[in-house]
């Protein structure tokens, strides 16, 4: 298939499907390999971009979406007379951020990091479809283990999870900080026998 063909053929096939459609369906569907899915989307979504048109073809993940330009938002907004999505309140995007890094989590890891309940937080978080279930955790109770969405990378506007900023992360019960907290048991009573 030539690579005009191919690419009417996945601008077709996105537009229609309206959601993600990962690169290995589209050469399924298009009896090619997935390199040469890759190859047509990437150009074609640098075409849309390039020619500043009103839509645009998203990478997400392992696969490709059909959006409207974010630079079209004011007049969809007017023609639709759609509301705009409800903000994040501060515990939601605590608890988003959380999620999003320390993937799959608990509910129980994250309301460690952040100090109180999160429960209204994570089932606000469900709903709005930023994170889901990703299975349990196999230790007594069986917690449910938490996960970002490709929903979430749309939101956001990344295409993967290695686009997000890095950030020093918390340590879960590392020998590292164990050991520094026994150093500093033993130096303190050394200290204070010193100073007597």
């Amino acid at each position: 298939m030539e690579l005009e063909q191919l690419q009417r053929a996945i601008e077709a096939i996105l537009f229609a499907a309206g959601e993600r459609v990962e690169a290995s369906r589209l050469a399924m569907a298009l009896e090619t390999d997935v390199k040469e899915i890759v190859a047509a989307a990437d150009a074609l979504a640098d075409e849309l971009a390039f020619a500043r048109r009103g839509i645009r073809i998203l990478k997400l993940e392992k696969g490709y979406q059909m959006v409207s330009s974010g630079e079209m938002a004011d007049y969809i907004t007017k023609a639709l007379e759609t509301r705009k999505p409800p903000k994040l309140s501060a515990s939601q995007l605590e608890t988003l951020t959380i999620v999003a890094y320390y993937q799959p989590a608990t509910k129980a890891m994250i309301e460690q990091i952040r100090g109180v309940d999160s429960s209204y937080s994570v089932g606000a978080l469900l709903d709005k479809k930023l994170i889901e279930e990703a299975g349990r955790l196999n230790v007594p109770g069986r917690p449910i283990l938490y996960r970002t969405t490709p929903n979430f990378l749309r939101t956001f506007g990344i295409s993967t999870l290695e686009e997000l900023p890095p950030i020093e992360k918390v340590s879960f019960g590392e020998p590292e900080i164990v050991e520094e907290m026994e150093q500093q048991v033993i130096e303190e009573p050394a200290a204070a026998t010193e100073e007597a």
